[in-house]
């Protein structure tokens, strides 16, 4: 199980529930790109797409509210 910081991966503004939904949709990315050139991996998705964010590849942009 991968034990991250969550803190670590956000850059101080996003959610945690948008950093939760970042990372859902990069890993279906991955998977797909996966299935598509037909590589076979061990390695999870999910377990990739965190580290992405965690390397700050990808960052989350969330709209502006005006509170």
């Amino acid at each position: 199980m991968i034990r991250s910081s969550i803190d670590d991966m956000l850059s101080g503004k996003e959610s945690r529930y948008a950093l939760v939904i970042g990372v859902a949709k990069r890993a279906r990315q991955i998977a797909q790109k996966f299935e598509d050139e037909g590589i076979v991996t061990d390695d999870k998705p999910v377990l990739l797409a965190v580290e992405e964010f965690k390397s700050h590849k990808f960052n989350i942009i969330e709209p502006e509210t005006d509170e």
